[in-house]
């Protein structure tokens, strides 16, 4: 919570760094979640890489939607998480070196897989870090999400003269929306804020359809693919309704992929409609480190060749001890949101 000073009054930042001195030498801020909707800003120890490992001065890290269950208090939800707990996003400077690590430099700029990132320092494994170019210098490049889109646009197998829809125009579909019309498919957006849909259109989204009815979005898209509905179609959500809705708007042999954070509880699915079909249906989560860094590299060369810009996707940005309003800015999504960074 702030108060109306702008300070915040359930997180609390214990003992203040004073530059040049011991303590600051050792320690550093983290964030520490200590129960349902709070979060402590603390000074804790700073981390040692060690074999095979980098230790990163990190400059920021993107908020995730998957923050959100652990942030609502789950029953199997166990407080207090460990300093930094929760940030995957990040990104900063190689600040130290393990045992073993020779293709990266102290002071070498990048983009890593590391999973304590809600705090100044993270380690990461010298694999799961790759070096940003020159052409992104001063550029916020919350890795993990931006590989995400990539890895999800190549398992999609998008081609020229598809029809692709969109389910949910955030972070992950406006990029996505992008990425198939680049790629000449046309793309139907479909989502609930007139922002998204805007947002869509200048992403070159050929319709878009307010997600507000769920027989009239599927009779505007057989209306608008002459009754076969769509090649592919990416759920982009993570909620049952949107994933209902995919079924019903992939043809016959078509594509279904689910991109949307499904982790809240069970789903349902209509598997009589997607057996009539034949849909083939793609989870488009990866779990596999190796891949995750081939969407990295991926996003790397479309963001410095300029193939892609989300610098403007980038709506939010806040300081390490207001990380609660972001999380509650990410669950609730006001007007103008896209996507959130904690910047440090």
């Amino acid at each position: 919570m702030l108060n109306e000073n702008g300070t915040s009054s359930d997180i609390s930042t214990l003992a203040h760094r004073t530059d040049g001195s011991a303590e600051a030498a050792q320690t550093m801020r983290a964030a520490i979640l200590t129960g349902p909707g709070q979060i402590e800003v603390r000074q804790v120890a700073r981390p040692e890489p060690g074999p095979g490992q980098v230790r990163l001065r990190l400059e920021g890290c993107g908020v995730c939607a998957s923050n959100l269950t652990p942030w609502a208090g789950p029953e199997w939800m166990q407080y207090p998480t460990e300093p930094g707990a929760l940030g995957h996003e990040a990104w900063g400077f190689v600040d130290a070196l393990g045992e073993g690590v020779e293709n990266l430099s102290i002071g070498d700029r990048v983009a890593a897989l590391s999973y304590r990132s809600y705090a100044e320092y993270d380690l990461a494994d010298a694999g799961a870090v790759m070096r940003l170019p020159e052409a992104l210098a001063g550029q916020p490049f919350p890795g993990e999400p931006l590989g995400c889109a990539m890895n999800i646009f190549r398992r999609s197998e998008i081609e020229d003269g598809q029809t692709i829809a969109i389910i949910g125009i955030g972070f992950l579909g406006a990029i996505l929306t992008k990425l198939a019309t680049d790629a000449g498919a046309r793309v139907i957006a479909i989502s609930r804020r007139p922002f998204s849909l805007d947002l869509a259109r200048r992403m070159g989204a050929a319709e878009t359809i307010p997600m507000d009815d769920h027989n009239g979005i599927i009779g505007k898209v057989k209306e608008l693919t002459g009754g076969m509905f769509c090649d592919r179609v990416i759920e982009a959500v993570g909620k049952q309704w949107p994933l209902d809705l995919a079924g019903e708007l992939t043809r016959e042999r078509g594509k279904l992929i689910v991109a949307g954070y499904h982790q809240d509880g069970p789903r349902q699915v209509n598997m009589w409609l997607w057996n009539w079909r034949g849909i083939d249906v793609i989870n488009a989560h990866e779990r596999d480190p190796n891949i995750y860094m081939q969407g990295l590299r991926e996003a790397v060369g479309a963001i410095s060749s300029g193939r892609i810009d989300p610098s403007s996707l980038y709506t939010h940005t806040y300081p390490l001890d207001r990380l609660g309003e972001a999380l509650n800015a990410t669950r609730d999504r006001p007007d103008g949101f896209l996507k959130a960074l904690v910047t440090y």
